[in-house]
Order: structure tokens, then sequence, then C-alpha cells
């Protein structure tokens, strides 16, 4: 394969899962998809090296999350609530109402959460990084994201606990 080759069939493959990602971090699908390109666009002038690393799929998550701290860091700007997107019921036999209901708040919790709690949180909850990985994918020391996930974990306690007592 040639090189556009390559990256074209490497960027189609992951391009859903980096937009799920990119999606939970700044909670607006066009704001997502811009991050993404944006990542595919440092992703491609570097492909020749890229190409070659052990895990290419860390390596891409690590350039979305740092393009997103570096939108962030050039914007400062509050964020946008999260539209929810529909998704499929549970497919573990749950009641779905329940499902949506409980998801619904809790991407709304998340939506509420300042940049970096929210960066923090995606990527030690959703991606399963552990505290090393989300401080290098950051670019942020071990210690803050350890309190940035203390901190995090706290607001989406209380968000979720408002939203139970609202219901």
């Amino acid at each position: 394969m040639r090189h556009d080759e390559e990256f074209r069939s490497f960027a189609e493959s992951r391009q859903a899962q980096l937009l799920r990602s990119a999606y939970l971090l700044c909670g607006d699908f066009h704001t997502a998809q811009d991050l993404v390109q944006t990542a595919f666009g440092q992703l491609y002038r570097g492909w020749r090296h890229m190409r070659r690393a052990e895990f290419p799929d860390a390596y891409a998550k690590q350039v979305l999350y740092r393009c997103y701290a570096a939108d962030r860091r050039r914007k400062r700007v509050a964020t946008v609530a999260l539209d929810l997107v529909g998704e499929a019921a549970d497919r573990s036999g749950g009641d779905p109402a329940a499902v949506h209901g409980t998801r619904a708040a809790l991407f709304e919790a998340l939506a509420l959460l300042p940049p970096k709690c929210r960066a923090v949180v995606v990527l030690r909850f959703w991606e399963d990084y552990s505290v090393t990985q989300t401080a290098d994918a950051l670019g942020i020391s071990e210690g803050t994201v350890k309190s940035q996930t203390s901190r995090a974990l706290g607001l989406l306690r209380g968000h979720l606990a408002e939203a139970t007592f609202d219901r």
C-alpha cells in the first residue's frame, strides 16, 4: 500500500472510536468532528514514523487528547451543554427507559464538569487509562491527574445527587 492509502485505511478504521472519545471530551458533536480532523491532520504529517509505532491506536488517542487540551487553552471558553445522541437500548435486558435516564443524567453531569476534569474522567474511566497514561496524554503531572480525578468525581456525585433529588 502507498503512504496515502495506508493512512486512509487507518483513519477510516479509527474515526468512529476517536469521534466518540472527542465527543465525550468536548460535549459537542461538531467540535468533536473538528478535533478528530485536527488530530488526523497531525497524524498524517507524521504518518511515515507513526505507522511503525508499536501501538498506533494509543498514539492516535494521545494526539486527540493533546489537540483537545491545546484547543481548550486557546479558547478558554465555557463548555457547551452535552446534546444527547440516541443510542441503542441496553442489551443486558434492563429497562431501556431507566438505562436511558441514567445515561442521560450521567452525560448531563459530565457536561457540567470543567474541561480539565472532564478530560481526566474520560481518559481514566471511559478509556481506562492509568494515572501515568492520563498524565502523559494530557501533558500534566500525575498529581494533577489525581487531584482532578478526585475533584471531578466529587462534582459528578453532587450533580447526580441533584438530578436524582429533582426527580
